[in-house]
């Protein structure tokens, strides 16, 4: 009798940004059938969740988009809250205040039920530490913290077949991020990643997340696909 493989599962946090489409292709490239999963939890824009089922509708993935708006309506992020502006990047190494209060314990919460739902193997997420703009839960040592929550609560833990949180760009500063996609063909036109965009999709160019983008690809010397509000 003929059996039909199947390959393992990982659920992938899709954001619509250049990290998160990098990892979905990562996973791809690793052997996995990949389950991305997104939130709207009330961010401003949409640009980013329409980026999202832009990236599965290309990759032909099945994606499942999570209502979570109370988290944004609570605030106390410039993420979420309209009275509370994004700043431009300044370098600095204070939370700026973009930072979403637990944002990726509630996402990583709910990937991972979804990981326990469907017998997946794996859960991406792509967080870096290098990089970054200084939020908590995009160190090390949070990824280990979550990792050990995976193994003490959960069925699939406790019976010895645990998900592993795989971060595969967690050391690799944005120009690296963008030459590991690039060998992946990823088309980074596809992604937002701005904290300020527009409903078209355009960046502004100068908040933290488009300035590490634009120093990736000006380091590897390549155009930048990203579209930018006109000045």
């Amino acid at each position: 009798m003929k059996f039909e493989q199947t390959h393992p599962k990982a659920v992938v946090l899709v954001s619509g940004g250049l990290d998160s489409l990098t990892c979905l292709a990562i996973a791809q490239k690793e052997g996995y059938d990949v389950f991305p999963i997104s939130f709207d939890y009330g961010q401003k824009h949409r640009a980013e969740l329409i980026a999202a089922e832009n990236i599965a509708r290309h990759y032909q993935v099945p994606h499942k988009i999570i209502d979570l708006k109370d988290l944004g309506r609570m605030g106390g992020s410039a993420l979420t809250d309209q009275n509370i502006h994004a700043k431009d990047y300044d370098a600095s190494k204070a939370i700026p205040n973009t930072y979403v209060p637990a944002r990726n314990i509630v996402f990583l919460s709910i990937a991972l039920g979804y990981a326990e739902i469907i017998q997946a193997e794996a859960i991406y997420l792509g967080i870096n530490c290098i990089d970054y703009s200084h939020y908590p839960d995009c160190r090390p040592e949070f990824v280990q913290a979550f990792s050990q929550v995976i193994q003490t609560g959960t069925k699939a833990g406790v019976e010895g077949q645990s998900i592993q949180l795989k971060t595969p760009l967690l050391y690799l500063s944005k120009e690296e991020i963008i030459s590991v996609g690039l060998n992946l063909q990823v088309d980074y036109s596809m992604s937002v990643s701005c904290y300020r965009a527009n409903d078209q999709g355009e960046a502004c160019g100068t908040c933290d997340s488009c300035t590490f983008r634009k120093q990736g690809f000006s380091s590897l010397h390549i155009p930048d696909p990203t579209r930018y509000i006109p000045s």
